[in-house]
């Protein structure tokens, strides 16, 4: 996937949660807690990063929308093949050839919103035997599918967390409380 520093990215570290039911429910809530920090955001804070080359909370958005995709087509490789080759992207080019400075940050959540809640539908449901089911992934090594929800998850919840100190940063500097 190539969760890297660059351009205001993140690093997440992929690790085995042994709780499928607790790890599933955290990657459900996602969207909830994106909406939940987007809750007010509009005009300059949708753009306003922390320091020159950091991401804007409107390319942090559309990162997680573009991210869920890439995960949706990772998680079907690694439930219907043996041991696919899961190939990693490059986020700061995609962050600019795919626009990410100019789309709507409402339009994103709802791509995310869609694409997670599809995710769910299929994860949900699946025996944990196909947990530990894998794919080899071209940066980051061998990669069970409990693995790579729980890295969804907290991939969401580590860019919220992100979202939240912008926003925080954000009325500080234009002295709101």
């Amino acid at each position: 996937m190539g969760f890297g520093s660059a351009g205001g990215g993140c690093i997440i570290a992929a690790s085995v949660s042994s709780d499928i039911p607790n790890t599933l429910e955290r990657f459900r809530r996602g969207p909830e807690l994106l909406a939940v920090v987007l809750t007010g955001v509009f005009g300059e804070e949708e753009d306003f990063a922390i320091a020159p080359g950091k991401w804007s909370i409107r390319q942090i958005v559309a990162h997680l929308a573009d991210m869920e995709l890439c995960f949706a087509h990772r998680f079907r490789q690694v439930i219907a093949e043996d041991n696919p080759t899961l190939v990693a992207v490059n986020q700061d080019d995609w962050m600019a050839r795919l626009d990410s400075a100019r789309r709507k940050p409402k339009q994103s959540l709802e791509s995310f919103r869609r694409l997670r809640g599809e995710n769910y539908e299929l994860l949900k449901e699946l025996p944990a035997a196909d947990y530990e089911r894998a794919g080899t992934h071209t940066e980051r090594g061998r990669l069970t599918l409990e693995q790579m929800v729980e890295l969804c998850a907290r991939h969401v919840e580590s860019h919220a967390s992100q979202m939240q100190a912008i926003r925080d940063e954000y009325k500080r500097v234009k002295g709101k409380k």
